[in-house]
């Protein structure tokens, strides 16, 4: 389980006065820090933020990790409070595995499209459509969808838990068409593919990728088990986003990477890897400017499209979070016979893996 924990002393912030907000800039923003870490003692709070986070909401995290693992840590503690700085799916994984705790997620409208992408409804329709079949649900789903599910896997350990199943055994695997695709590739399995995908990874351009490798022949390419097969073929490093932090500190010979996950990863990479250089795969384009010195049809880089982001993480912010600790609001909440049973696939994969 990759995450790294932060803020285990903050000598700065002993006291338990909180100044009032300044204004835009650094100050603001350093004033804005101070005031989320007061509120977090005097809350108890535990902040957790996901890799893909604005960089100062990693800054004053106390775990910065995938969204299993930034649940499982949380359960873990003593802290009564948990603020879940991510996306509405990962609020509600760490609520089934604290389901005692508060859970707070600074902005409820921080939706996911792949989770979107498939809802309860569908997916039991789906299941009676084909029976005798289990359904392996990708953790990034609604609470809702892992209840009706059989297992769970995350991008991190989805090929060993398949691999543990029953070679005979009928799947559907969802909603990540991609991770499924690639499971099946290498596992030569036929599951039953749910065509769901994440907005910020199918997106990436197999030109600008080629583009990059042309510019930094030595670099070491790395892509999420999200992205397209055409991507995946020009990967060196095949994985989890945590996979990759993982991998770049192991490998502190190898000076530069090109990466293919969404662009907050680049500031935790930089952290812990700072004498490595992490480039940017961006994402694909059908207008604008033409590339570092070549067109898009040469397989050119926009100049006005460096990174590949998501909205949704990005909705997060330092005033939400400050919000939520002064209100304890807004709190996720679970009906009781949905957490009952989502939680059993989670256990499940977890006995697997």
């Amino acid at each position: 389980m990759e995450e790294h924990k932060k803020n285990e002393s903050k000598s700065a912030l002993e006291g338990n006065m909180t100044p009032p907000l300044g204004g835009g800039g650094a100050r603001g923003g350093a004033e804005r820090a101070y005031r989320v870490r007061a509120l977090a003692k005097s809350r108890n709070a535990l902040i957790l933020a996901h890799y893909y986070t604005r960089p100062e909401i990693q800054e004053v995290a106390d775990f910065i990790g995938d969204s299993l693992a930034l649940a499982r840590k949380a359960a873990e503690t003593d802290a009564p409070v948990l603020v879940m700085c991510g996306v509405h799916f990962m609020a509600e994984t760490c609520k089934l595995l604290s389901p005692n705790k508060i859970v707070l997620e600074p902005d409820p409208s921080a939706g996911c499209s792949l989770a979107d992408s498939c809802n309860a409804k569908d997916l039991a329709q789906y299941k009676k459509e084909h029976p005798g079949y289990k359904v392996i649900s990708y953790v990034n789903t609604t609470a809702a969808v892992k209840a009706l599910s059989d297992c769970c896997v995350t991008s991190g350990n989805a090929v060993k838990v398949i691999n543990s199943l029953p070679k005979d055994e009928k799947l559907i695997f969802g909603p990540d068409y991609n991770l499924g695709n690639y499971i099946n590739s290498i596992s030569g399995r036929q599951m039953l593919l749910w065509n769901g995908g994440c907005h910020v990874h199918e997106k990436f351009s197999v030109g600008a990728i080629l583009a990059l490798k042309k510019q930094y022949p030595d670099a070491i390419v790395m892509a999420h088990l999200e992205c397209k097969a055409p991507v995946l073929a020009l990967a060196d490093v095949k994985g989890s986003t945590a996979s990759m932090l993982t991998y770049a500190k192991a490998h502190p010979e190898q000076k530069q990477f090109i990466v293919a996950t969404e662009a907050g990863i680049l500031f935790e990479l930089s952290k812990q890897c700072p004498k490595q250089e992490f480039i940017p795969v961006p994402p694909e384009v059908t207008e604008g400017e033409n590339g570092i010195g070549a067109s898009k049809a040469e397989g050119g880089i926009p100049a006005s499209c460096a990174c590949n982001e998501c909205e949704f993480m990005k909705l997060n912010t330092l005033d939400k979070i400050i919000s939520c600790l002064e209100t304890l609001q807004p709190q996720v909440t679970i009906p009781e016979d949905v957490a009952r049973d989502a939680v059993k696939p989670i256990e499940k994969m977890l006995n697997l893996s």
